[in-house]
């Protein structure tokens, strides 16, 4: 079955605040072009761990001219997340960002109150049909009230030509499969988890949080599960599970942080001039949590991993 999206690994931007929640254009711009010079081709700003959902239309505005102007170059597949509570806002942000130049879009459902079938269906027509040229990916997640089914995706499919892919982290097991066997016309990117299990079942993709943090790590990940190599992937993924809960997942566990708290942290393992704050009122990592593990990372003597900006910084652990 041929897929509307082109397979890869999709990588977020996080967005650098100072004290007065204004954009740090300099690191923004280092950050992107850092996603760019791993090699990563697909990118986002504005999902969970982007701000998306806080941004307001002034700090909306100059990001995205930042990330249009750092996104150009040939091969490049930037996308721009849309988080908001009603279709006229949708469309507003969505112009924005097509007249920027962007042409594949991130959207979630409205989270105010839970759609029901016909709205679910009012709101792809609407939103998507808008921009007919343009290409959307859903991110389906609990914070919108409902998650999507692959039976939903089914009636989307069949009604909405230019939507092409989703993102989804939450399914178990059976869930990838139904997701592939019923909608795989649809680009799914899922999690490490959930990209190791589709694999198995069809095409799919792969949605890396720490692959700016370990880029070979994400890439030799991706590469084996699209080449078959089973036993080998769910090596790595049981060791790429022991490095990130270990040093910074459990020692924070309790915390309740928004997503962008530790995707932040993540960014300031590997730069530790990245700022961890988030657009208020959401609270970031706090220092305390970070200082044992950025001596772990960077040393390699807990996990045999080290920080690195390319493959050669990288060791495969026997996998």
């Amino acid at each position: 079955m041929t897929t509307r999206f082109r397979r890869g690994i999709l990588i977020s931007c996080e967005v650098p605040w100072d004290d007065r929640e204004e954009l740090l254009e300099a690191a923004f711009r280092d950050e992107v072009r850092r996603v760019l010079r791993l090699g990563f081709q697909n990118l986002y700003v504005f999902g969970t761990a982007g701000e998306g959902y806080a941004v307001d239309t002034r700090r909306f505005r100059e990001v995205l001219q930042v990330f249009a102007e750092e996104t150009r170059e040939s091969g490049v597949i930037p996308q721009v997340g849309v988080i908001a509570l009603s279709t006229p806002q949708f469309h507003e942000r969505l112009e924005m960002a097509w007249n920027a130049g962007f042409r594949v879009f991130q959207i979630s459902l409205p989270s105010w109150g839970v759609l029901n079938d016909a709205e679910v269906m009012k709101f792809f027509r609407e939103v998507c049909g808008a921009l007919p040229e343009a290409q959307f990916l859903h991110y389906n997640l609990p914070r919108t009230k409902r998650v999507l089914t692959p039976d939903d995706y089914r009636k989307l499919i069949d009604a909405i030509p230019n939507l092409v892919a989703t993102k989804n982290t939450g399914l178990m097991p059976r869930g990838v499969t139904e997701m592939l066997r019923k909608a795989g016309e649809l680009q799914h990117f899922f999690a490490e988890d959930q990209f190791a299990i589709g694999c198995i079942s069809g095409e799919c993709s792969l949605l890396s949080s720490s692959g700016k943090l370990f880029p070979a790590m994400a890439k030799r990940f991706f590469e084996l599960g699209v080449s078959g190599q089973y036993d080998s992937l769910f090596r790595l993924l049981v060791d790429y599970h022991r490095v990130i809960d270990d040093i910074l997942l459990e020692p924070a566990a309790g915390l309740g942080l928004m997503d962008g708290g530790y995707d932040k942290a993540m960014v300031k393992l590997a730069d530790p001039d990245f700022p961890l704050r988030l657009l208020s009122p959401y609270s970031a990592m706090p220092d305390r949590y970070l200082k044992d593990a950025v001596a772990r990372f960077r040393n390699g003597t807990r996990t045999g991993w080290k920080v690195g900006i390319d493959d050669r910084n990288y060791r495969e652990n026997g996998t």
